[in-house]
């Protein structure tokens, strides 16, 4: 697992009996992918190769594609909009989703800072399909699970099939602060990828018809997230407000200490 990723993220795995290896910041998602490489080779590890097997997008098109299509048998729907990680989700659902209800329009985003799609430049790629370096546009984004340093096999697999209708950049900023709107407005806790995809999600709505229905999937928990950006405006700490609100009765007042 690479540096950056949430320590909610590690203690979560050792929790569930993983043993989590933690490569440096600098090597991004492509000294991830080596590493993981290197440690199956050495130790004769099975390697699921998640970002290039073709088990990843097969299974979505068998599960998730359904699912969506089923809650919405004999309904409207409009537009399917989602990011992409490894691609798989993207590329299985969008693959389902065409063959089996080919008016729905797919609304592909990604960071706009890791614009890699929208670059137009190939990853360059071992045999195995797994990338040889960093992608030439990719820069640092705060949307943990989202676009690797490189464009994935799986999701370069789905961009050849022309699933994509639309194309969505997500400007630094924004999924972190929809996540938090999610929370204190709506009461869904969700991370800072599923307030990238709700972001992207309203933005489409504002621009298709009146009366259209959109779907936007949020598979994550902001729980993940306690030791990140998302949480770092959320204070432990009793502010004047809800101090005010504990001495407005007698009892059980816990003062701030003295600093």
């Amino acid at each position: 697992m690479a540096e950056p990723f949430s320590v909610e993220r590690r203690k979560l795995m050792r929790m569930l009996g993983a043993k989590v290896i933690v490569t440096p910041k600098a090597g991004k998602g492509t000294g991830m992918v080596m590493k993981a490489a290197e440690l199956a080779e050495k130790h004769g590890w099975f390697l699921c190769h998640q970002f290039e097997t073709d088990a990843n997008w097969k299974f979505h098109y068998e599960t998730t594609g359904p699912e969506i299509c089923n809650d919405f048998k004999d309904k409207k729907l409009d537009y399917w909009v989602t990011g992409y990680g490894t691609g798989g989700t993207y590329h299985g659902v969008g693959k389902y989703i065409k063959e089996f209800r080919p008016e729905v329009k797919i609304i592909l985003a990604e960071p706009g800072a890791a614009a890699l799609l929208d670059s137009g430049i190939a990853t360059e790629r071992n045999d195995d399909g797994s990338p040889t370096g960093t992608h030439p546009a990719f820069n640092p984004h705060p949307i943990q699970g989202w676009t690797p340093d490189f464009i994935p096999k799986v999701l370069e697999d789905g961009m050849a099939l022309n699933l994509m209708d639309e194309y969505v950049a997500i400007p630094d900023g924004v999924s972190i602060e929809t996540a938090q709107k999610l929370a204190s407005t709506q009461g869904l806790l969700t991370g800072i990828s599923g307030g990238a995809t709700m972001w992207a999600a309203i933005e489409t709505a504002k621009k298709a018809p009146e009366g259209s229905v959109l779907v936007a999937m949020l598979p994550d928990t902001g729980e993940r997230y306690l030791s990140t950006p998302l949480f770092a405006s959320i204070n432990a700490d009793m502010n004047e407000e809800e101090l005010e609100i504990a001495r407005s009765t007698e009892s059980f007042i816990l003062e701030p200490t003295a600093p």
